[in-house]
């Protein structure tokens, strides 16, 4: 008997070891700044507005359509089971849910086809904003000029991955989560972020020309700033409506914060390591 408990002592302990590295690196890393930091800097340069300028009128067609369908149609079904599980709260946890799922297929349908294109510009062009055409330029021609979305020239490699079918299939199980009063919604809607946080440099990463290998063992070492920054991109992209301005926002983020995690690379070059904890310190 004392032999297990010492076993359920040592695994509690090295659970919270875990714990307490993630929390720090999400601390020092301040991720969870940048999707901020990214709406203030967008709203502040007209000069990066021309992608969603392009596409505001369809998507904002998408997603009142999305928003109100699922509303109309799967509110008073998913209400029904969840007023069982977390009584007056279900009118509040079903709001949670029904949005995240119009976020979901709204995000699937924008990254897939209506936005594919705009984003990826967005993501280059504040980069070539904040001088980084060298990593730019391992993934796209780079004109001459001053105006950053003028500069971008013709794709050398293909953009962000696409939605995933493997996305889709985690979050269709990630969904009786809700059935959890409460605490269920908010662990749902966390493990959205962190689906999301991983998918944020995409592009980042390929223009580092890092394997997949490369990719996952960094998203699994800094796990924390990914999922705070993913957690906070999908609470925003959540609100009705306005969901297609945050994702280019977010995207400005994401961005903002390759740069800086450039910048502060242990090694210089395409293949540099960035280093979240030097990151952290120029979000100030």
């Amino acid at each position: 008997m004392s032999s297990i408990r010492d076993k359920a002592q040592e695994v509690l302990k090295e659970d919270f070891d875990k714990a307490k590295v993630v929390v720090s690196d999400t601390a020092t890393s301040r991720s969870y700044i940048y999707p901020i930091k990214g709406m203030f800097y967008f709203v502040s340069h007209p000069n990066i507005w021309k992608p969603i300028v392009k596409q505001i009128l369809p998507m904002v067609g998408v997603s009142i359509g999305v928003v109100t369908a699922m509303f109309t149609f799967t509110y008073i079904p998913q209400f029904s089971v969840l007023v069982f599980v977390n009584g007056p709260l279900a009118v509040f946890t079903t709001v949670l849910l029904v949005l995240s799922e119009s976020s979901t297929i709204i995000n699937m349908v924008a990254r897939n086809w209506i936005l594919k294109d705009a984003i990826l510009d967005t993501f280059d062009g504040v980069l070539l904003a904040k001088n980084a055409e060298e990593l730019v330029a391992e993934g796209r021609e780079v004109k001459s000029g001053a105006d950053p979305m003028k500069k971008l020239g013709k794709l050398l490699k293909s953009p962000f991955e696409k939605f995933s079918p493997k996305a889709l299939i985690r979050y269709i199980l990630y969904l009786p989560l809700n059935f959890i009063p409460v605490v269920g919604t908010v662990i749902f809607v966390a493990l959205q972020g962190r689906n999301r946080g991983g998918m944020i440099h995409g592009r980042y990463f390929q223009l580092k020309r890092w394997s997949a290998s490369q990719r996952q063992d960094y998203l699994n070492e800094h796990k924390g700033p990914y999922t705070a920054f993913g957690l906070v991109a999908t609470l925003l992209e959540m609100v009705p409506f306005v969901s297609i301005f945050f994702s280019f926002t977010n995207t400005t983020g994401a961005a903002l914060w390759a740069v800086d995690l450039e910048q502060k690379s242990t090694l210089k070059g395409p293949n540099s390591v960035p280093d979240l904890e030097e990151t952290g310190k120029k979000v100030d």
